[in-house]
């Protein structure tokens, strides 16, 4: 495939391929896109973005949702491609994909409910009724959106498609395992009838493209997603800009005595292994209060155990790859290291290529980095807690925020747990791995900072100004 840059379709000098994580086949090869390239970008962009600030948003929204309509028809396209390309069961890439439709239709939306105040500017002392004050948003002008690969559609929408509902013109850096995901979702949107300048889609290494891009001063917003130490990163070169950070995780939960034992196992089952736990929402940390832990892992363990790796694209298989050999390594690694230390793995831990069988690994110091540290990767790490101060305490005890969940049948251990655990988004009897693409998302502490979801992005892409009409002395 192609990148577009500046309304064009770019062959590049430079191509590399892209590569499935399940048998190492070529798929497809991509550009690597130079520096003169992203500049002329860059440039492009500056006029898209004057551009479409003065297009009504009737229109825009009208844009994104010829482009719902066609993604509702490439779905299949784009469910094989998310397969081929990330090592993701194909029912999962397929449910992925299927989302696509919806989030441009709830970022038309959101797009065209953009409203501003009224200001009460008679309650400051002597400034009389002479006066009319209001707020307005206006779009920030040039987005770049980073996004990771684990999921290449969902990611990319929830970046671009509120950047463009809002009236900015973007520069998209898709993830160079899985570029070609973002590359058909923008021929989704030129087909759309999108400006063909509004949206370039940047193919190449993160380092070098990501870093160039993020320093740009003709850049007024970025919108990343990804691990922490990159982020820090963006936030040294970024230089004034607003940012929006979602990065690493460590996500808790927390399983209480009065816990459905059966239910909390079956959630973490799924929690902790959809994507081969590739999701920065996954359960990595189980706190299960000691008196009934012996019951919760023999709940689980079974359930994990049934789990069947595989061929992404055999339905049989329940869950698929890591996205390459390196990180399956480095979570197998991982595991085998914490059971040198003592915890038990109950099940799990064998490594084919990148197939990884999903572990339990018990009585897991909560110090340790395979606890504290983001795994991203299909194991899930149980450790005891005496109650729920301690419990609490332990969720609290991470660099990181983004999500925290919890089990139990009393209405003010739930109300505790929500109030004093310190996550962007607290789950009550399920797992932090759920996400409706409306709510707000994001992290506290390491975790990052800004939200994602539709209505959240939109305001992160647009500026208020203070508007002041003054009346006749």
């Amino acid at each position: 495939m192609r990148m577009l840059i500046a309304g064009e379709w770019t062959d590049g000098a430079v191509r590399e391929d892209v590569t499935n994580p399940f048998n190492g086949d070529v798929i497809d090869t991509v550009p690597v896109a130079s520096r003169a390239e992203v500049d002329r970008a860059l440039v492009a962009a500056v006029g898209a973005a004057d551009r479409q600030r003065h297009i009504p948003a009737y229109d825009r929204q009208a844009i994104l949702l010829r482009a719902a309509d066609l993604a509702d028809e490439r779905v299949d396209d784009l469910a094989r491609t998310i397969s081929l390309e990330s090592g993701k069961l194909l029912t999962e890439a397929t449910g992925e994909a299927s989302r696509a439709g919806d989030m441009l239709r709830l970022a038309a939306f959101e797009g065209a409910q953009v409203y501003g105040d009224s200001l009460p500017l008679d309650a400051h002392r002597g400034a009389g009724q002479g006066r009319l004050g209001f707020t307005l948003r206006q779009p920030c002008g040039v987005v770049v959106a980073i996004t990771p690969f684990n999921y290449p559609s969902l990611l990319v929408l929830h970046k671009i498609a509120p950047a463009l509902a809002a009236g900015n013109a973007v520069i998209l850096k898709p993830a160079r395992k899985t570029p070609l995901t973002a590359l058909k979702l923008t021929e989704i949107l030129l087909d759309a009838g999108l400006d063909p300048e509004a949206i370039s889609c940047v193919t190449g290494p993160g380092a070098d493209l990501g870093a160039q891009l993020c320093s740009d001063s003709r850049v007024r917003k970025i919108s990343f997603t990804g691990n922490s130490a990159t982020g820090e990163a963006i936030t040294r070169v970024a230089g004034v800009k607003r940012l929006s950070l979602e990065l690493g995780a460590s996500c808790p939960v927390i399983v209480l005595p009065d816990a459905d034992i059966e239910l909390a196992a079956r959630a973490v089952s799924i929690g902790g292994y959809v994507n081969a736990g590739q999701v920065c929402i996954s359960v990595q940390r189980v706190l299960v209060d000691r008196t009934v832990m012996p019951d919760f892992l023999d709940a689980l363990t079974p359930l994990v155990e049934a789990i069947r790796t595989g061929d992404p694209l055999d339905p049989q298989t329940t869950v698929g790859v890591l996205v390459s050999d390196a990180e399956a390594r480095r979570v197998e690694r991982a595991i085998h290291g914490i059971a040198a230390s003592g915890a038990r793995v109950l099940c799990g831990g064998e490594r084919e290529g990148t197939m990884l069988r999903p572990a339990v690994v018990a009585d897991v110091d909560p110090a340790s980095p395979f606890s504290r540290e983001e795994l991203f990767g299909p194991a899930v790490a149980v450790s005891p807690a005496s109650g729920i101060d301690d419990a609490i305490r332990l969720a609290n005890d991470s660099p990181y925020g983004l999500g925290a969940g919890v089990f139990t049948r009393d209405v003010t251990s739930a109300l505790r747990f929500a109030r004093e655990v310190d996550a962007g988004m607290v789950h009550i009897n399920w797992t932090p791995l759920w996400r409706a693409d409306l709510m707000p998302y994001g992290g506290l502490k390491n975790s990052g900072i800004g939200k994602e979801g539709a209505r959240s992005a939109v305001e992160e892409m647009t500026e208020a100004k203070t508007i002041i009409l003054h009346g006749a002395s």
